[in-house]
């Protein structure tokens, strides 16, 4: 959450992005510089002190408190809880993935059934669970981290594995853009780390286009699912079949 010294960082920040000192402050507020400046070194002021401080600036409220939310740290996992809260409901689990590709309110109700007044109180419940900081106009801000990851023993990674592999790898990958590489081999343990390194910037290269191309038209646009993965493994039936060692 916001805290007081967040406030007070983001308005030194637009103090010296307006190029207006402490004393040019002082003045606008009608206070002595050393007032000032002990003000902010405290954090302690009014709420009417602050409005003047915007208007000083030129700066509206609502866009401080926007400024200063996005200093906030983005998450790069959810909390089991939060994971439980997210599967216990499938459309809120539908919009929680909408809203990790930046669909709009608009986009998910023409995709799906689902009404606006249910998309809406999905992307409610994805505010209050902290995975979007929802906005006027049923806008939205994701406050997810591009590291983030769905925790690997947690209960959408549960979910998945239990309901959604099966069905995506029933496809046979043989479309004009699709494909499915298998490839198994033995690398040093030093080196094992920047192959998992490439497939995260790969992932990253994916997330990055797709926001680019939200301005083209749908029709100019397909969905994919890249789904990426190492791990130390031998398939159980093979390892059945290793000599014993004596």
């Amino acid at each position: 959450m916001s805290t007081t010294a967040d406030l007070v960082a983001v308005l030194k920040k637009e103090l010296k992005g307006a190029q207006m000192t402490y004393a040019d402050l002082a003045r606008a507020l009608s206070m002595a510089e050393s007032s000032v400046k002990r003000m902010l070194a405290r954090g302690d002021m009014p709420l009417s002190r602050i409005d003047a401080i915007c208007r000083a600036l030129r700066l509206d409220f609502g866009e401080l408190a926007r400024r200063v939310a996005e200093t906030q740290p983005l998450l790069k996992e959810l909390t089991p809880e939060q994971e439980k809260a997210v599967v216990a409901d499938k459309k809120l689990l539908l919009c929680a993935i909408c809203v990790l590709s930046q669909w709009t309110l608009e986009q998910i109700t023409t995709h799906y059934r689902l009404s606006e007044a249910e998309a809406i109180r999905c992307f409610v419940q994805l505010d209050r669970l902290g995975i979007i900081e929802l906005r006027p106009l049923n806008r939205y801000r994701l406050k997810l981290a591009k590291t983030f990851r769905w925790r690997p023993h947690g209960a959408v990674m549960k979910y998945f594995r239990e309901h959604v592999l099966l069905d995506y790898f029933a496809g046979g990958f043989d479309g004009g853009a699709e494909g499915l590489l298998l490839v198994h081999g033995s690398v040093s343990r030093g080196v094992a780390p920047a192959f998992l390194d490439r497939l995260q910037r790969l992932a990253q290269d994916f997330a990055q286009q797709h926001q680019a191309d939200q301005k083209l038209p749908d029709r100019q646009r397909e969905s994919y699912t890249l789904l990426l993965g190492m791990r130390s493994w031998e398939f159980s039936a093979f390892t059945a079949l290793r000599r014993r060692t004596p």
